[in-house]
Parts: structure tokens; sequence; C-alpha cells
């Protein structure tokens, strides 16, 4: 299950996190987002803990929605000690979405301590 993150959690559970988090920016209407959560948590299994995988909705948290000038639902975002390291804005199939995915695990697993 995804852990759900909000304006005030934001901070502390992604920007200070000691490990990778991909934040799945999502809104209850858009239909994109709720069809690729199943892929999601999948991947999330896949990758055994090395990436936290998070969901903010953009609609609730409008301030972290502006911050990250979404333009898009659903929008990826990949944090890596506050930083920003891929965004995915445009999910055309769900072979692209796990290629993706896939390699993000790669790069997170053979980075820098």
């Amino acid at each position: 299950m995804m852990l759900s993150v909000n304006e005030q959690s934001f901070s502390k559970l992604v920007l200070e996190s000691s490990r990778p988090v991909l934040v799945h920016f999502w809104a209850p209407w858009c239909g994109l987002c709720r069809l690729i959560q199943p892929t999601l948590a999948s991947w999330q299994s896949e990758c055994q803990g090395e990436i936290q995988l998070v969901s903010v909705n953009a609609d609730e948290n409008f301030k972290l929605a502006n911050t990250f000038r979404l333009r898009n639902l659903p929008t990826l975002i990949l944090f890596d000690r506050g930083t920003v390291i891929h965004r995915l804005e445009e999910i055309n199939s769900r072979e692209e979405l796990q290629q993706t995915l896939r390699l993000l695990i790669r790069t997170q697993l053979v980075r820098p301590a």
C-alpha cells in the first residue's frame, strides 16, 4: 500500500528521507492515475525497500502541486536526498511506465552512498 503524503509531512517524508522517494501526484478524478496504481504497487514490491513510494493528492495539496509545477496528472517525481533526479509527466503505455520504473530501480541500486 502506498503511503499518502500531504503538505505537512512532505518535507520530512520526502525531502529529508535518507533513501530515494518516488512521489505519485494524482487526483481522484484522474482515470489514468487509478489505472497505473497496480503497476506502481507491483513496482514497489520489486524495489524491496530501496526506493520509497508515496502518493500526493494534487487536489488536496495545491501548494505542492504548484511548487513542483505539475502540468499533467499523473506525474511521478523521484527525489534523492531532497533533489529531483527524475520526472515522468507523460505516460503513454503501461509498458513504457514499467520500463521507466525498472530503469529507476537499476540506477538507484548503483548510486554512490
